[in-house]
């Protein structure tokens, strides 16, 4: 059984993308590997969120885990600055990590475009952080998306040149752990752009605890074209917005993009936008009501994640001394 690491940054209105890219994903884990999910809240500093909405918001991601599935009696769920580990590991790690390294990491460039200079230099490190919230654990697998791919990869690089600046064999090589389905949602008002809490459009996204009107509203709203719907993915591939509904559609009725296409052939955006409401309301709702009344419950929600943390805690401290003891560091 192999032990996978993943997790979401507190940073509010957690959205479809969210639920369909990552946690509906890491149910379906919890009997075939070890996990830790993570409230990455050390990763979420990066843009200087109001301290109280930290707290909410970390109590917002732990809910949302355990509604949609995660058994914190099966899964360890726990917050990143919790262990003091992850930041300990990301400086002997930067110490490792060559700048140019860094400097082909395009995420970054992405999200500071013209303006890296202002970029504090918390968002230029996440990469070495992620790797060290990966490695602490020795994770086998990371189920992590195509934009964090290249993370990944950085993750190993930093792996095999810590083994070999200090001719061990510790760290063994994390893998990108593969969904059979693995949905892409896209925004409701730009189908070239990833479904993201920064757009400053609402109806740009789907919010988890989005109600079963809002919901019908923003899918209603949702961008289209005058077209009808075609029988392939192939023959929409410059119809981004109609191959988005296509495809959330597909994920949340568990078919193939293809079968989507096929079920719709030749239907106006109409008769999809309804079965697509139906199916978010279907899938959602049950989800945003359970999330109502654990919210309610903040002390059951603190006490999960400090058993998580104290669980987490118990690797990654075993690791540290191991990796302490590597580096030279003298016990005292």
């Amino acid at each position: 059984m192999g032990r996978i690491l993943s997790g979401i940054q507190p940073t509010g209105n957690l959205h479809l993308g969210n639920y369909l890219g990552a946690i509906r994903n890491w149910v379906t884990l919890q009997n075939s590997h070890e996990n830790l999910f993570c409230i990455v809240d050390l990763h979420a500093l990066t843009t200087l969120p109001d301290p109280k909405d930290m707290q909410t918001w970390t109590r917002e991601v732990t809910a949302a885990y355990i509604a949609a599935g995660i058994n914190p009696d099966q899964s360890i769920i726990f917050v990143q600055s919790a262990v003091a580990a992850h930041s300990e590991l990301a400086w002997i790690f930067s110490c490792l990590t060559p700048l140019g390294w860094l400097n082909r990491m395009t995420q970054f460039k992405d999200k500071t475009g013209k303006n890296s200079e202002q970029a504090n230099l918390g968002l230029y490190a996440y990469p070495v952080l992620m790797a060290a919230d990966i490695l602490i654990y020795k994770a086998t697998h990371v189920p992590v998306g195509e934009d964090q791919k290249q993370h990944l990869e950085l993750a190993r690089d930093i792996a095999g040149v810590f083994n070999r600046q200090y001719n061990v064999d510790y760290f063994h090589l994390p893998e990108f752990f593969s969904l059979k389905v693995a949905a892409r949602v896209m925004s409701l008002r730009d189908g070239t752009s990833k479904m993201s809490k920064s757009d400053p459009s609402d109806y740009s996204r789907i919010h988890v605890m989005d109600d079963p009107d809002t919901i019908a509203l923003k899918i209603r709203k949702a961008k289209t074209d005058p077209d009808p719907l075609a029988s392939t993915p192939h023959a929409m591939e410059n119809r981004p917005e109609a191959l988005n509904l296509l495809g959330i559609y597909a994920a949340l009725a568990n078919i193939s993009l293809e079968d989507a296409c096929r079920m719709f052939e030749g239907a106006s955006f109409s008769g999809l936008k309804q079965k697509l409401t139906d199916q978010l309301i279907a899938t959602l709702d049950p989800i945003r009501k359970k999330m109502i009344d654990l919210l309610k419950e903040s002390t059951y929600l603190d006490h999960i994640l400090k058993e998580g943390s104290l669980k987490a805690s118990e690797i990654a401290t075993k690791n540290m001394n191991d990796i302490k003891n590597i580096v030279g560091f003298l016990k005292t």
